[in-house]
């Protein structure tokens, strides 16, 4: 079993987070548990990086070095704007 420890925060925060996690039905223990395992270390990140490059190398034949990469743009950005820019559309034309 692993060893508790006390984290401090604010009043504001603690009381927030208590009652996310009771409408949760979870201690806050629990939900800060469930936050912390959400949130990927930058090397986590990193190492998702260079799988993902490796699987687009290996299966898709993709020939474009890190640097490459780490120039061109940021697809998930633009994608989540073009979804973004059609949801408006759609609501302004339901309107």
């Amino acid at each position: 079993m692993a060893e508790n420890t006390t984290i401090q925060v604010s009043r504001q925060a603690r009381d927030h987070l208590a009652q996310v996690a009771k409408e949760r039905g979870m201690t806050l223990g629990q939900l800060v548990e469930q936050l912390a395992s959400e949130q990927p270390t930058a090397e986590q990140i990193a190492e998702r990086v260079a799988a993902t490059r490796t699987v687009l190398r290996e299966r898709l034949g993709c020939t474009l070095s890190d640097e490459e990469f780490e120039s061109g743009p940021n697809v998930l950005a633009n994608i989540y704007a073009m979804a973004a820019d059609k949801t408006r559309t759609l609501g302004e034309q339901a309107a």
